[in-house]
């Protein structure tokens, strides 16, 4: 990255085709996350989602072009709640916490107190401190959302990646989830990259969509109005999106 472009530019995907084994599964996808910004990625069910988050999260090498990110670079990835097994013995606290992992040693197994300071901070900012040592499952979804928020704000991050934040959420508390995100991306200036079923809030409040389909071979980056009137897209979804005026 030139200096230039670097001050606010947190990931720049140039020419990345991802897939497994060299073998690609869609065309090069090139967009950028600048601080503040806030990317809604779609796409429907096997549309190629999860393999660019992999590609971005580095744990999969790119097919060929490249992921470029300044040094220093605080990534945080957050996958999605409904995933997580729910016999799992995990306190909200403990959730929480894990937003700030960022390496682990044999020589510090534990979490720091600035770790736990942080984690106590973040809890209180979502208004989720009564709920740090509730078990996880037992949470209802409003709850899990402000976990949730909490969560990015422990982590501390210059990026967020979230894949799917507001599955199995009820439509109020996905709204006030993905709001409380663009919100945070502001005035925090985090990039967020969201992957999200979920389409109208993003067409409300994405600076950018990244719409992807692995059967239709397409790619489409730009925003929310330019992506969801595109032919590819009104292939896989019609005529589904409320666009704001």
């Amino acid at each position: 990255m030139s200096e230039a472009s670097g001050d606010r530019t947190l990931l720049r995907c140039e020419g990345l085709v991802v897939g497994y084994r060299g073998q690609g599964i869609l065309p090069p996808v090139s967009v950028e996350v600048r601080r503040g910004s806030f990317l809604t990625v779609v796409g429907r069910n096997g549309s190629g989602k999860s393999t660019l988050f992999k590609t971005l999260l580095g744990l999969l090498p790119p097919v060929s072009g490249r992921v470029s990110r300044p040094p220093g670079l605080r990534v945080a990835y957050i996958p999605q709640t409904s995933g997580i097994d729910p016999m799992l013995p995990v306190h909200a606290r403990e959730l929480v916490q894990w937003g700030r992992v960022r390496g682990w040693s044999f020589l510090a197994p534990f979490a720091s107190r600035a770790d736990r300071q942080a984690r106590d901070a973040a809890l209180a900012k979502a208004e989720a401190e009564h709920l740090a040592h509730l078990p996880y499952r037992e949470l209802s979804e409003g709850q899990r959302q402000r976990v949730l928020l909490a969560r990015v704000l422990a982590a501390d991050a210059d990026l967020v990646l979230l894949d799917e934040p507001t599955a199995a959420m009820d439509a109020v508390a996905e709204r006030y989830t993905l709001e409380q995100l663009g919100r945070l991306a502001r005035e925090r200036g985090m990039g967020v990259v969201v992957v999200s079923h979920e389409l109208t809030i993003p067409a409300q409040l994405s600076d950018s969509v990244l719409f992807l389909d692995r059967e239709g071979g397409e790619v489409v980056v730009g925003g929310s109005r330019e992506v969801f009137t595109h032919p590819a897209f009104r292939r896989r979804y019609g005529d589904v999106v409320s666009l704001p005026g």
